[in-house]
């Protein structure tokens, strides 16, 4: 009982870092009409660069960032462009799709989440785990219903099966950067997942600012208001991928994402008195049910199937060049021993 309440305190600590994000690009967008998703990424990113990258700078052995970009650069430049995209492709889906859409299509990202892990993390559900997770899709509709019952969804969208598209294809690099951070912190260090999406996360966000948003950033009407919003969702951004790690690598990528699933809730409770939204008794109800089945999923440990190492060294973990090493030093030590 103590892990799963644990679990749940790390969770919404979670969402209200995610929801803090989405405050304060709310308020830039809608008070001082700044949308650059982009540069606020932008800004994130290049705070991870310069605490986890540069820790990773100062590590020696196989932790330095040296060694990683020799062995694995490739790998991290498709996880850093992942990870900005999924960010990107939501923001810019609000623009031709509904609200309704967003929330409800974000959620594809679990499912997703469930097969990658599946087949990558080999983790193995049980019938409990499924059910916890329609529980909480089911308070994500009661959310939506109480969104159109209090008059929110008054954005008809200007093309709404391109914005469903660019929903769909976010929650699904979602998943992809979310399983990728799962084996990162567990199998390896929560440093150098940080430092390697601070580093390439920085250089392509920074590219893709400079092709998108020149024209936005060239307009912003600069004052301390707007600069204090941007500091404020950078922090809360920061915050939000420097404790994720920690709380995946307790529970799960897919244990964190349903405890999120909340962030929309405690946005609106805000938004009451921040934006004059309208009350509705479905919000209590939604956030109840996700809360529930979040416990449901949480009460129940997934299990493991990876399969055991074999003897055999593993062609992934010491290259094609080493295995043939290995395999000539035992036929040497079996030659020996015969003679």
């Amino acid at each position: 009982m103590k892990n799963i309440l644990k679990t749940i305190a790390l969770g919404q600590m979670l969402s209200l870092c995610i929801c803090g994000t989405a405050i304060t690009s709310q308020y830039l967008a809608e008070r001082y009409k700044v949308n650059t998703p982009m540069l606020q990424s932008f800004i994130n990113y290049c705070l991870l660069f310069l605490i986890y990258t540069v820790m990773l700078a100062f590590q020696s052995g196989s932790d330095n960032l040296l060694y990683i970009l020799k062995k694995k650069w490739w790998k991290y430049i498709l996880l850093g462009l992942a990870d900005v995209e999924a960010n990107y492709l939501i923001v810019r889906a609000y623009q031709y799709t509904t609200l309704t859409s967003v929330q409800l299509l974000d959620c594809f990202g679990i499912p997703v989440l469930m097969a990658l892990s599946w087949f990558i993390l080999y983790a193995r559900y049980r019938v409990i785990h499924f059910i916890a997770v329609a529980v909480c899709l089911l308070g994500v509709g009661t959310m939506v219903g109480a969104d159109i019952l209090a008059g929110r969804e008054d954005n008809s969208g200007s093309d709404v099966l391109i914005g469903d598209i660019l929903v769909l294809l976010g929650a699904s690099l979602y998943a992809v950067s979310n399983v990728c951070e799962e084996y990162i912190v567990k199998k390896l260090s929560r440093q150098e997942f940080l430092g390697m999406v601070g580093l390439f996360g920085t250089i392509i966000s920074g590219i893709q600012l400079l092709i998108v948003e020149y024209k936005d950033i060239a307009g912003i009407h600069w004052d301390w208001k707007i600069a204090l919003l941007f500091v404020a969702f950078a922090l809360c951004m920061f915050c939000l991928y420097s404790f994720m790690p920690l709380v995946i690598k307790v529970t799960s990528a897919t244990s964190v994402n349903l405890g999120i699933l909340t962030a929309d809730l405690y946005s609106l409770f805000f938004g009451l008195f921040l934006f004059g939204y309208k009350f509705s008794g479905l919000y209590i109800l939604s956030f109840t049910v996700i809360m529930v089945g979040f416990i449901l999923y949480c009460s129940t440990p997934t299990r493991n199937a990876e399969p055991a190492e074999s003897s055999m060294p593993s062609v992934t973990s010491i290259g094609i060049d080493n295995l043939g090493l290995k395999l000539e030093e035992n036929l040497q030590e079996a030659h020996s021993a015969v003679l």
